[in-house]
């Protein structure tokens, strides 16, 4: 059978319960790491060419597909949920169930046709398992392996949540021809009972679906890509007037979407929130509207809210279900908060409920939920839903513990002046959690929150490391790993996993946390002495800062995420280099020096593979982290002195290939005083607002060329060659029998991926996909 669940059914009450250890939520930041993916890339070669021939024109680059063996892991918590009492198995359902529904919303922030692909999937797979859907494929003329490219193509779908790579924004595509996949549409069962609709709904969709037009193979703004952040008629000026006005107003951008029309021959943009409430008018429960008709700089605005208006709702119905489970005031003020703000449409509602989370310390069930990475938007200022809940490991969170305990020790070896610190180092919860929900368009393997600048600077925030996430997301075989020498290949498995979790802690706790922004607030108060703040790197006295309503994001917009990431990758670096910090993590003597050689080595080689993630045509990065990667690895490579080494060679295939290499007698040396110089000057462009100085080092660095001493863009289509795909996740779901919850487990494959979709949202199931529908339909005419 492909479809194999299994259900774990918990008593009323458990015999014990796990002590309260500290906690941690999620973040804005995600550390993910695709340098160590194990998965074989294959192309799945069709055997008539004539057939390839009548349904592509031409060969399309194998980045644009999902290939059949790609690597399907189920996201075990069967152990961890089985420790929850009763209460807290209650919480972690109704919690679970807002994040999905919530998760929904991703659909329509990613792609115009996303909604109708995941409803005319979740229709025919409905209606037959995929067990029961491969009769009929093979009926209606589709090979084993086309079929088995139509349930990837479809796992990938749900686990992108959109028909765009979450990590790496590329669209990807159906890997067997549009016909043959018509022709399974038309012969399945859902299509059978309801032509007319189905027959439509194929419509609406399936061109899209198979485009890869220039604008279309990546998410971008304007003439660079696909978004649904922004209307098809905005650009980067349009983007930047967008956020003047939002700032007058002290808006936020995070949970809004932008809609330009023209009005009698002028410009008239739409700021539209998310929200449960349609009604632009103040409502019960708030004083005043935001929304309304505004004149800024002679253009017209209009606040409006609605926006996943019915997916807004099932997050607030279920997030009420949640609070009669929740452990503690602080908990059901969080929810109370959270559920305003996505009634509402308040990002200051959902401010206050983060400033309860982060007062909730140590809970057995964590979560956070709402708008919150910015990834994903090109301009970097509105974020995609997600929401997670996990539950605490404690003997991985000794460790975080401790860590944090050591903070304030080694924060001041960084870089840059005491001035440019934080006045005080809020300890936060920094805990591992095993999920058991993830929804979204992709799940990190460490995470660092919340993103508000204004809490972050004087409240705290929390930091998790997701360890059933890193026990299957990096596992390594030597056969598979690229670019590196054979006698660095078994000390590299042996220690990228333990490597990994230093720099997971180090890059959330240190890296994220660390660091001042200087501002001026509408008062005129500044919260640094101007007259004596010296810039480290001029040796004049500071001359810019943020002023008012400024932040980070807004300030340093479409940069702002991957310099962010850079910065924490540096301070991981540079700070595993610290005997204190590696004991914290049990490493002591040559094993100390391993991890740091392989933490060091992977950095550089992600460097290397982050070249996947650029696009030559539009010279635009396509992802934060590896954008980072790569700006690492030129840095390092700049200090010279032989401390990596890059060169091109012909593979054993016969085929290009590369190695990469690190001195590592030279890492203490060379290398940290390489970062220690980088490291400074980003965190000083970062507390001054310094936007031309952070441009102009960070694209620097991140240009990709065929000049100099190495032709990355040539290496980039190396990488390309032998590139793996990343692994997609299974996760289990919950359902309420009587008085206890159980839980429902699915094969770690594709097939399992698709089970889990298809039975998470049986409820109102017609409606809902209704509603999913609707809500594209309303906006589709924006998008031309």
């Amino acid at each position: 059978m492909l479809r194999c669940l299994r259900m774990w059914k918990t008593p009323t009450r458990m015999g014990f319960e796990p002590t309260r250890a500290e906690h941690n939520g999620l973040a804005v930041h995600r550390l993910n790491h695709s340098a160590t993916s194990s998965l074989k890339r294959h192309f799945l070669r069709y055997r008539s060419l004539s057939s390839v021939l009548n349904h592509r024109p031409k060969m399309v680059d194998s980045q644009y597909y999902l290939p059949n063996d790609i690597g399907v892991s189920y996201l075990d918590c069967r152990e961890a949920f089985r420790l929850l009492s009763p209460q807290e198995k209650m919480y972690s359902h109704y919690l679970s169930r807002a994040a999905w529904y919530g998760g929904l919303a991703v659909l329509l922030q990613t792609s115009p046709e996303s909604a109708n692909i995941f409803v005319l999937l979740q229709k025919v797979f409905r209606k037959q398992t995929p067990a029961q859907l491969e009769q009929v494929a093979t009926a209606a003329g589709l090979s084993a392996e086309e079929y088995q490219a139509f349930l990837v193509y479809a796992a990938g779908l749900y686990a992108n949540m959109g028909n765009y790579k979450s990590f790496g924004d590329t669209k990807f595509i159906p890997n067997l021809p549009k016909e043959k996949l018509k022709a399974l549409m038309r012969a399945s069962k859902a299509f059978q009972e309801q032509p007319t609709e189905m027959e439509a709904l194929w419509d609406s969709c399936s061109c899209l679906l198979y485009s890869l037009e220039d604008r279309q193979k990546q998410l971008g703004l304007g003439n660079k890509g696909i978004t649904t952040y922004f209307s098809g008629n905005c650009g980067l000026e349009d983007a930047e007037l967008a956020q003047k006005f939002l700032d007058s107003k002290k808006l936020s951008a995070y949970n809004t979407r932008l809609f330009k029309k023209e009005n009698g021959g002028k410009a008239c943009y739409e700021v539209r929130l998310a929200s449960a409430v349609q009604k632009d008018c103040a409502v019960d429960g708030e004083c005043e509207s935001s929304c309304g008709k505004f004149n800024f700089e002679d253009k017209e605005f209009v606040v409006t809210r609605g926006d996943y208006a019915a997916v807004m709702e099932k997050v607030c119905h279920n997030l009420k279900l949640a609070e009669d489970y929740a452990a503690n005031e602080n908990q059901r003020k969080m929810l109370e908060e959270y559920r305003r703000s996505f009634n509402l449409g308040s990002v200051d509602a959902h401010k206050e409920g983060s400033r309860y989370w982060i007062k909730d310390k140590g809970p057995i069930v964590e979560s956070y939920i709402g708008f919150i990475e910015s990834y994903r938007d090109p301009f970097g200022s509105r974020g995609e839903f997600e929401g997670f809940v996990a539950v605490v490991n404690k003997a991985m969170s000794e460790r975080f513990t401790k860590l944090v305990g050591s903070a304030e020790v080694l924060l001041p070896e960084l870089p840059w002046p005491r001035e440019f610190e934080k006045d005080t180092f809020l300890k936060p919860d920094f805990t591992s959690l095993d999920v058991l929900t993830f929804a979204g368009s992709g799940i990190p393997a460490g995470i660092n929150i919340p993103n508000y600048d204004d809490i972050r600077q004087s409240e705290g925030f929390k930091n998790v490391s997701l360890g059933n996430v890193l026990a299957v997301a990096y596992a390594t075989q030597k056969e598979k790993l690229t670019f590196l020498e054979e006698e660095d290949k078994d000390v590299f498995i042996k220690w990228k996993g333990p490597s990994f979790e230093v720099q997971v802690g180090l890059h959330e706790l240190l890296g994220h946390g660390s660091g001042k922004l200087f501002v001026q607030d509408d008062e005129g108060k500044f919260n640094f002495d101007k007259s004596k703040v010296t810039n480290p790197e001029t040796g004049e006295p500071v001359s810019s800062w943020y002023r008012g309503s400024e932040t980070w994001d807004s300030k340093f917009s479409t940069i702002a995420s991957s310099y962010e990431e850079c910065r924490a990758e540096c301070v991981g670096l540079y700070l595993c280099l610290n005997k204190e910090a590696l004991s914290i993590f049990g490493h002591e003597g040559p094993d100390a020096e391993d991890v740091v050689y392989i933490n060091w080595l992977s950095m550089v080689r992600a460097g290397l593979l982050g070249l996947e993630f650029y696009t030559p045509e539009s010279k635009s990065w396509r992802q934060a982290h590896m954008q980072a990667r790569f700006v690492i690895l030129r840095v390092l490579l700049e200090a010279g002195e032989g401390l990596v080494g890059l060169e091109e060679v012909t593979g054993q295939d016969g085929k290009s290939d590369a190695r990469i290499t690190l001195d590592r007698s030279k890492i203490r040396t060379v290398g940290k005083n390489a970062i220690h110089k980088f490291l400074q000057k980003l965190q000083v462009l970062k507390s001054t607002a310094d936007v031309e100085g952070g441009r102009a080092l960070y694209d620097g660095y991140s240009t990709v060329s065929d000049s100099g001493a190495h032709n990355f863009l040539r290496l980039r289509e190396t990488v390309l060659l032998r590139k793996e795909a990343r692994k997609m996740f299974v996760q289990a779901n919950s359902k309420v029998n009587g008085d206890s919850v159980e839980l429902v487990e699915y094969e770690g494959s594709a097939a399992g991926l698709i089970c889990s979709f298809t039975e998470r949202f049986q409820d109102n199931a017609e409606q809902l996909e209704a509603d999913l529908l609707e809500m594209s339909k309303r906006d589709s005419p924006c998008w031309c």
